[in-house]
């Protein structure tokens, strides 16, 4: 098990963790009944917070945040030598979590994307982790929310017992969720992204070469071109830039953000 602490990658916090400190991490707060945000970010992730000071605030507050891509697993092991030996994969720590929850019994709540995709999910979970106890699921509303509704779900989640929520609802809006649900919910909360629809067959995944490469950007953009053009064909070369200038010296990029002026409130 492999956790050596907060590394500073452009000014973001991620943890240098594997996946069995990240599990164990997730099962150890979830015995606790004690409340903790998590979010496994790719390089997208991080630049959220790069180019947004409320946001670098909210991440940076995070408990874990966990190297989801390969070019931040690479940067971390370039700038500081942490010898990971592979990333935190959201999908893959997913798995593996709802691998142990149906092992121990460990009641699991589902928070985000349509209501196909959770449909869907459910059933390839149980197939996959037979006894896994989901006790609830509820899709996203795709806008923000009023305060009621946030004390409503917050009430919904605390009244089914979960131990352990996942949030599928795409960055950055699950971490923004996680952000502003991190006092009231007596649970880990791990925001997972994509994991959602690709485990639920919904989406197709990269092969496991390309993934390796680094290369499972360049597959999601054949897939949904009009929606991540923009993101990967300028963050991705804006990131290895500007880690280059980490590395080399030539910048310095602060931690400290700004606390954001409001709530957002999404759902």
């Amino acid at each position: 098990m492999l956790s050596l602490g907060k590394h500073n990658v452009l000014g973001i916090l991620i943890d240098a963790v594997d996946y069995e400190a990240a599990v164990a991490y997730v099962f150890e707060c979830a015995r606790l009944s004690r409340g903790a945000i998590i979010s496994a970010l790719a390089v997208h992730g991080v630049m959220t917070g790069v180019l947004d000071p409320e946001h670098k605030f909210r991440l940076n507050s995070f408990d874990l945040l966990l190297p989801d891509g390969q070019p931040v697993r690479w940067v971390m092991n370039w700038l500081y030598g942490t010898k990971l030996r592979d990333r935190v994969y959201g999908p893959g720590l997913t798995q593996k979590i709802c691998e142990r929850a149906a092992r121990e019994g460990t009641p699991i709540y589902l928070y985000g994307s349509t209501q196909a995709v959770l449909t869907s999910l459910v059933e390839s979970l149980a197939m996959q982790f037979p006894g896994i106890n989901i006790v609830g699921s509820e899709p996203s509303v795709f806008r923000e929310l009023n305060p009621d509704e946030k004390t409503a779900i917050q009430q919904r989640i605390k009244s089914t017992g979960a131990a352990i929520v996942l949030l599928g609802l795409g960055c950055p809006r699950q971490e923004i969720f996680a952000y502003e649900f991190r006092e009231t919910l007596s649970a880990p909360v791990l925001a997972i992204g994509a994991a959602f629809p690709l485990l639920a067959g919904m989406l197709p995944q990269a092969p496991a070469w390309m993934q390796r490469l680094g290369l499972e950007w360049l597959f999601r953009l054949l897939v949904e071109p009009r929606r991540l053009w923009r993101r990967y064909l300028y963050l991705n070369p804006a990131y290895l830039v500007l880690a280059a200038l980490q590395r080399l010296g030539l910048r310095q990029f602060s931690p400290h953000g700004r606390p954001p002026a409001k709530e957002v409130l999404v759902g």
